[in-house]
């Protein structure tokens, strides 16, 4: 596939004064991309939401296509969803085919190639639902663990039970065993194994901070409500009791935004932008930003930077808006920091000017 040549220049201006000047550029076309991983400095895997996997060349443009047995469906929201990679191996979660037209969020784990991946399941969502809305899904690794936010199919208050995991954050070991410090084993004896957190509704964000060894996630509401949060271990975000500032697409309320004996997000949007994928900027490119969060979103078809480092005073800025269609994932370079996304059915650069 030819390189595609597209430039846009933005000028920002930092909190000293100085101007920020960055350059956005399209590097490929791809047909709806929605997760990807850095396996090197110059490749980048991309999965499809329609089932395929990209092996992008992000230097020249070239694409590959790797062959794998996942046994997905597309079907609404579901297909092909997030990727990452670490030590030689690719898990990758997807809406499962279980059968009937019903499916959940599934994660698959493979030994690389560049040809053909044979996948096994390591976990599977449960129970089997007939929906195409919510899936999640990304995916962190953290110590040893991997974390996966599972969506709630649109079935509301299922996120408030604990003995399904729709609607939760799981975290279980790379080979997908059960860690034996998961809420399960401390307490909350009604409590799926592998589920770490509960109460969330369409997380499509999720990653991990070493700055604070923290692991985050960005969720969307309903009508308003999208929120930017730490995951914690054993407790409760409130969909459905808690709105988060949203309502019900009739118009209803939901409930409100956030009350004690639940998780409080860091930060909210009324109305929604609809948050997809985030990361904590670590890199050269933007070294001012190191620390900070970076956060997409699909309808607002923005980059926003958070400063969150003081709770009692979050500091967001809008970093671009309506320039590259809506963005579905973030990655930073591994080693020149500059940032990749997935937005619109293609791959994006930004750099400094």
């Amino acid at each position: 596939m030819k390189k595609i040549i597209l430039f846009f220049f933005i000028s920002l201006f930092s909190q000293n004064g100085f101007a920020i000047d960055i350059k956005l550029r399209k590097i490929v076309d791809l047909e709806e991309p929605w997760g990807s991983t850095f396996i090197n400095d110059k490749e980048l895997i991309i999965t499809e939401k329609i089932g395929k996997i990209k092996l992008v060349n992000v230097e020249n443009g070239n694409i590959d296509d790797i062959k794998h047995n996942i046994n997905f469906i597309v079907d609404g929201q579901g297909g092909l969803l997030d990727v990452i990679y670490k030590d030689k191996y690719l898990w990758i979660s997807y809406s499962e085919n279980r059968g009937s037209g019903k499916s959940n969020t599934s994660i698959v784990k493979g030994k690389f190639n560049k040809k053909n991946i044979d996948f096994e399941n390591i976990f599977q969502a449960s129970p089997d639902i007939n929906s195409g809305y919510h899936f999640g899904s990304r995916l962190a690794i953290k110590d040893g663990h991997l974390y996966a936010s599972i969506g709630e199919r649109g079935g509301g208050m299922i996120a408030q039970d604990p003995t399904n995991h729709t609607g939760s954050i799981i975290r279980i070991n790379l080979d997908g065993s059960i860690p034996k410090d998961n809420p399960k084993f401390q307490g909350k004896n009604n409590w799926l194994p592998e589920i770490y957190q509960i109460g969330v509704r369409n997380p499509q964000g999720l990653t991990y901070s070493k700055f604070d060894k923290k692991i985050y996630a960005s969720n969307h509401g309903a009508r308003g409500g999208d929120w930017f949060g730490e995951i914690k271990k054993g407790e409760n975000y409130g969909w459905k009791i808690l709105g988060w500032g949203g309502k019900n697409y009739s118009g209803i309320p939901i409930g409100p935004k956030w009350k004690p004996g639940f998780t409080k997000a860091i930060q909210y949007w009324v109305p929604s932008i609809a948050t997809s994928a985030i990361t904590i900027y670590d890199g050269k490119e933007f070294k001012e930003w190191n620390g900070k969060a970076l956060i997409t979103s699909l309808k607002d078809q923005s980059l926003r930077k958070l400063n969150f480092k003081d709770l009692s005073n979050i500091e967001e800025e809008i970093i671009f808006k309506d320039k590259i269609g809506r963005i579905r994932d973030i990655q930073i370079h591994p080693s020149n920091g500059k940032i990749y996304f997935l937005a619109s059915g293609s791959l994006w650069l930004m750099e400094r000017n």
